[in-house]
């Protein structure tokens, strides 16, 4: 209907005043039927535009960016010289972000520079290399200090996992602690100023389902009395990344800067499981009483890091953990789950307290 033929007639038969009247009526009406118009026009698009996408486990980190338009935002991505972190660079790349490897092999990183930006289409970003040892303090802070301008996204994607032996770093912490929690909090601490200069960025804190396998033991981080176990020590690990979120979210909210924790799932091979023998591998379960969830591609593995730090569906989630490209539930005990997140992974006075440990012992 157009507003004209509702107000064509010039008065409706009635007098001069008549008219007048009948003449301010219809630019009443002209004026709310535009409204209305307006209003209808803006809810249309918004329900056209709203994301129908529904991800899950077996969703690639292509498929995520497939829309997304990443130019102008850079990116750093640790451990992306193998696995799902060349995966994540590599799909962030393509949607046009500028993006620096951060890995300890700068000789296997340049290789996966040159193989991500030989297929990149024009315009994009490109890729960098730049050397980081997060067992190695001096390292991260080289890191840190080497960094100018804003950074939109960090991945905090490196680990190690289920070293046979105790292993300690120069400084005497146990090594898995070491490397996938401390050195990606001295290196994400470092380098808040320029995640704050960034405006609304993203830190994406892999973790694991391996968390279920303990809390972080405050009264013994480093294994200076109980006995050694590969898998709580990695377990300790795990949770401490997602604790980090939680605590950096809290504490970063005022800058803009969104920190989530993620589980990638059950990756068929990766660069993570050097540490395991092939028999190591085949009795997991049996070692660990953890049943594992399907078995996923380098690909899908690296879909919910990208989704957490790049999509707009969860523009301002902060302080959450995520698997198979969505939150995850709560769960009460580990037996009989394949996924979900402990309440002690967390919860804030944890978070808390571990800040404070992380603080004193990287300083």
């Amino acid at each position: 209907m157009r507003a004209e033929t509702v107000c064509g007639s010039p008065g409706g038969g009635l007098g001069e005043s008549g008219a007048y009247g009948a003449d301010r009526y219809c630019r009443r009406w002209r004026q709310t039927f535009l409204r209305v118009r307006t209003t209808w026009i803006r809810f249309t698009r918004k329900e056209l535009t709203m994301p129908t996408t529904v991800y899950g486990a077996a969703t690639t980190a292509a498929e995520i960016v497939a829309d997304i338009d990443l130019h102008g935002r850079r990116v750093v991505v640790t451990g992306a010289s193998s696995g799902i972190g060349t995966e994540t660079a590599r799909a962030l790349a393509s949607a046009g972000a500028e993006v620096t490897l951060a890995v300890r092999n700068v000789e296997a990183g340049r290789k996966v520079a040159d193989e991500i930006g030989e297929k990149l289409p024009g315009g994009a970003g490109g890729v960098h290399v730049a050397r980081l040892d997060l067992a190695d303090p001096g390292s991260v802070a080289d890191f840190g200090r080497a960094w100018n301008g804003p950074l939109h996204v960090l991945v905090n994607n490196a680990g190690v996992m289920a070293l046979p032996q105790l292993t300690r770093t120069r400084a005497g912490y146990e090594m898995q602690f070491a490397t996938n929690h401390l050195g990606h909090f001295a290196l994400t601490t470092s380098l808040r100023p320029s995640l704050a200069a960034a405006g609304g960025a993203r830190v994406v804190c892999v973790a694991s389902i391996g968390h279920l396998f303990s809390p972080v033991v405050f009264d013994d981080l480093h294994y200076r009395f109980r006995p050694y176990d590969r898998w709580t020590s990695y377990g300790q690990s795990k949770s401490a990344n997602i604790l980090f979120a939680v605590g950096a979210a809290r504490r970063w909210a005022d800058d803009g800067v969104t920190v989530n924790a993620l589980m990638p799932g059950n990756i068929a091979s990766t660069a993570l499981a050097r540490h395991m023998s092939p028999g190591d591998l085949e009795a997991f379960g049996e070692q660990t009483d953890l049943s594992l969830p399907p078995v996923k591609t380098v690909e899908q593995g690296a879909a919910t890091s990208v989704l957490l730090a790049a999509s707009p569906q969860v523009e301002g989630v902060t302080g959450r953990y995520y698997e198979d490209c969505a939150p995850a539930p709560e769960i009460s005990e580990r037996a009989g789950h394949t996924g979900g997140v402990a309440p002690y992974a967390l919860d804030p006075d944890n978070a808390e307290r571990l800040w404070r440990v992380s603080e004193e012992l990287t300083r």
